[in-house]
């Protein structure tokens, strides 16, 4: 009788343990979405300060058209990306297009001088920092979860229910990985 105690509490042991890391996945797949939504938050910010800091360029800068154009191409395919690794690749020609043009804006002092212009630039710094800080903390939350589906026994209860690891959102290109500057001071 009491093996057959010992035998049912330890199968209850068992079972709670097996709940507690279920509920455990389950939030951190909360928490990768609600952190991949604050990217996506930030993402479309800066998506909608590009076109009125390129028209701002276009006014003074109007035989640029294909440096306009790259960045326009760029932001709407950053906006079509549906997966991280898309968003990705599609976050590092955006950043590529947009040092063009501020590399463009650079070659004009009345430009640079231009109020709406710093506005914009001050307003799409402060986006980055934010796009930065919101990387981070997805960042943080998939490292926790990746690592709770690698981690015996965590990692029988994932596979069981079909808990799958979630992609880091980093810059892939080392030469990229240092923020653009876009200052004209």
């Amino acid at each position: 009788m009491t093996i057959l105690i010992v035998i049912v509490v330890l199968i209850a042991l068992v079972a709670f343990y097996a709940i507690g890391i279920y509920n455990q996945l389950v939030k951190l797949k909360n928490l990768v979405a609600e952190a991949w939504s604050g990217i996506d938050v930030q993402l479309k910010k800066r998506y909608d300060l590009i076109p009125n800091l390129v028209e701002t360029v276009k006014g003074y800068a109007t035989h640029e058209k294909e440096t306009f154009e790259n960045v326009t191409r760029a932001r709407a395919a950053a906006q079509q990306a549906t997966t991280v690794e898309g968003q990705q690749v599609a976050e590092n020609a955006l950043k590529g297009s947009l040092v063009n043009l501020m590399a463009v804006a650079e070659r004009y002092p009345d430009l640079k001088a231009n109020v709406n212009f710093l506005d914009l630039q001050n307003k799409l710094s402060e986006v980055e920092g934010d796009i930065e800080k919101a990387r981070r903390y997805y960042n943080g939350n998939v490292r926790e979860q990746n690592t709770l589906i690698e981690k015996f026994p965590s990692n029988v209860i994932a596979n069981s229910f079909g808990f799958a690891k979630s992609a880091f959102f980093e810059l892939d290109d080392q030469a990229e990985k240092k923020a653009p500057s876009v200052k004209f001071s």
